[in-house]
């Protein structure tokens, strides 16, 4: 019953915010009060979810740099924990399906974000090349959840290339983030919010300069997802 409440509590604070949301976005396009407002909603979906955040690896980011973040991704928490726990404005590459949510949606696609069709590789290639723009003229910082979507399991799924292809393109540096205890808060396919400790970690950022070739690429993206993976194990075993 507890955990139904928990829900219901946050579907009003989403749709709140999500209201603020689209307002900020239309009235301040430097998006700067939006992003203010995710990191008071997010705070707000882990205190009614009762869900405590513990941040590792703060001292590998540096403050207003643009970078690349590349998190696995198991729970519809694992968004609002890494708004909270960003130090720099950063885009989210969120999959297009997200975008047809009332409100939450709308205020996502109106928003600092970018939109991708996984399945339209013409469409996935423009979402790619907006979010070097946004890295290259604003400055931000893009996540991406290499993955493709959540996984059912909890175990991190083999990655996909476009997280690679626009470290590439782009030349910023890509940061291995590891989410850790989101598929026990919130599972997915599931919808009773259990309390508990998520921990994210930022790993130390890689330079891509040195990529030329697609194997160079694939070399990288398993280079990462195994530093996900290590890490993750670590903080099961603590």
């Amino acid at each position: 019953m507890l955990s139904y409440i928990k829900l219901f509590l946050i579907i009003i604070h989403t749709i709140i915010h999500s209201v603020l949301a689209l307002l900020f976005a239309v009235l301040d396009r430097s998006y700067h009060l939006y992003f203010k407002l995710s990191k008071s909603f997010s705070w707000g979906v882990l205190f009614l979810g009762g869900v405590k955040l513990k941040i590792t690896g703060m001292e590998n980011i540096e403050k207003g740099k643009p970078y690349i973040f590349v998190s696995n991704h198991s729970s519809q928490f694992d968004i609002p924990t890494l708004q909270l726990a960003f130090p720099n404005e950063t885009s989210i590459v969120y999959k297009k399906e997200l975008g047809k949510i009332p409100l939450f949606g709308w205020q996502m696609k109106l928003g600092p974000y970018v939109m991708i069709d996984r399945d339209n590789r013409e469409s996935a290639a423009r979402s790619i090349e907006n979010a070097r723009k946004i890295m290259a003229e604003k400055g931000r910082s893009i996540l991406l959840f290499a993955e493709g979507t959540r996984s059912k399991t909890g175990e991190v799924q083999p990655f996909k290339r476009g997280a690679f292809y626009l470290a590439v393109k782009a030349g910023y540096p890509i940061v291995p983030v590891s989410i850790s205890g989101a598929e026990k808060i919130l599972p997915k396919g599931k919808f009773a919010i259990k309390g508990g400790t998520i921990t994210v970690h930022f790993d130390k950022p890689i330079t891509t300069d040195n990529i030329q070739t697609k194997k160079d690429e694939l070399e990288l993206m398993e280079r990462v997802r195994q530093i996900i993976i290590a890490h993750r194990n670590t903080e099961s075993i603590s």
